[in-house]
């Protein structure tokens, strides 16, 4: 795994780094100790500008190059999971019930370690922006950072981000031109019926089969109303009604998520659900109400910086463990909210045979850092590169 020499140089230091932050996952936007940790680094790097307090505890550092020219951005995400930590690491969480179990972690540090690069180098044009996201898991915190401006204040013309890969070859990158991520939707079903003795049905209006009737109705959405070459996930993931064997409760309550790539199948799915939802309580003389909540857009890729992209993680990994067009899965990420705004790419770096992301037992490889934080100085460099004298 080729890397940039002053980079592998310190990745001792990344992997300290990387094992601290580990040891203290948080959650949401209250990413205080990690947001500290994070502005005591970029300090000692000597960045030329701090600006904290986006989304609460995400910041923007400005490193500038030599000479005029755009800035470029750069984003990692900083928050943990609500998952109990069982790696039996010595560095495992500090925080009860709390761990970094989708690498945030390693994120933040590839970002640090670009950013100790770049502030030393400054081998670029234009102003580099580095992007401390919390609130990926949830909130939204790219949406919050975006809405409070942080891509016009900073005037950023393209941004890049990275996730690791478990399961997909230690230091090789993929990515794909156009969607690479779904949106995602969650739906919240309430039903009311009118409870009563197990042994006397017909003096109830039952919610319990009218959950059972509404959850099956629902998945006719992907085979009956949707084109089958299109990417459409409906699932239900909870129903909750009842307590004991004898009495027929009186509501239910029905959970799922929708994974979509186009807004007119999103607005159909969000239309059909009403409609069965409507249908289905009639037909079983319940009361039914539907609470369809939009999430995170899908992650769109631009073309032509997916391409570029993946012409600088060739120069890092070699062109063998590159895959350009790797196509689209079903996962959600807040990303997408920087690349409606502005063109970039994201891209997954991977990490070998290791636990899945959200597992307890997942780690972040720190053999990948010094690959990850090479691929983000040298998008820097590529990107913007100084004029020759």
């Amino acid at each position: 795994m080729p890397v940039v020499n002053r980079i592998a140089d310190f990745a001792p230091l990344m992997t300290q780094w990387r094992r601290h932050l580990h040891t203290i996952p948080e959650l949401g936007v209250e990413c205080h100790k990690t947001a500290a940790f994070v502005a005591e680094r970029l300090r000692e790097f000597g960045v030329d500008e701090l600006y904290e307090g986006f989304a609460t505890t995400g910041m923007v550092a400005i490193i500038n190059g030599q000479g005029a020219g755009p800035t470029i951005g750069l984003r990692a995400d900083m928050d943990g999971l609500p998952i109990p930590e069982a790696t039996g690491l010595d560095y495992a969480s500090t925080h009860e019930g709390k761990m970094h179990a989708c690498g945030h972690d390693g994120h933040t540090t590839m970002l640090l370690g670009a950013a100790k690069y770049l502030a030393e180098t400054r081998n670029f044009a234009g102003r580099v922006a580095l992007i401390f996201q919390p609130a990926e898991e949830t909130g939204g915190g790219a949406e919050v950072m975006v809405d409070e401006g942080i891509l016009d204040k900073f005037d950023i013309a393209q941004v890049y981000a990275l996730h690791n890969a478990p399961g997909f070859d230690k230091g090789g990158f993929y990515t794909t031109p156009g969607p690479i991520m779904a949106a995602v939707d969650t739906f919240h079903i309430h039903i009311k019926g009118l409870g009563g003795h197990g042994a006397m049905p017909h003096d109830t209006r039952d919610p319990v089969v009218a959950a059972c009737g509404i959850a099956t109705a629902i998945q006719t959405i992907v085979s009956r109303n949707h084109y089958a070459l299109n990417d459409l996930v409906v699932s239900v993931t909870q129903i909750h009604t009842g307590t004991v064997d004898n009495v027929i409760p009186e509501t239910a309550y029905i959970n799922g998520t929708v994974r979509t790539f186009d807004k007119e199948v999103q607005a159909m799915v969000m239309r059909r659900m009403q409609q069965i939802v409507d249908g289905q309580a009639a037909s079983y003389d319940v009361e039914a109400t539907l609470n369809y909540v939009k999430g995170y857009p899908a992650t769109i890729n631009t073309a032509h910086n997916a391409e570029f992209a993946a012409e600088v993680a060739a120069e890092v990994a070699g062109e063998d463990n590159v895959i350009a067009d790797n196509g689209r899965e079903m996962g959600a990420e807040d990303f997408s909210y920087m690349l409606e705004k502005r063109p970039g790419a994201y891209l997954f770096l991977g990490q070998g045979d290791t636990a899945g992301l959200h597992h307890p037992e997942y780690n972040f490889d720190d053999e990948i850092a010094p690959v990850g934080a090479s691929f983000f100085a040298r998008i820097v460099e590529r990107a913007q590169p100084v004029a020759a004298k």
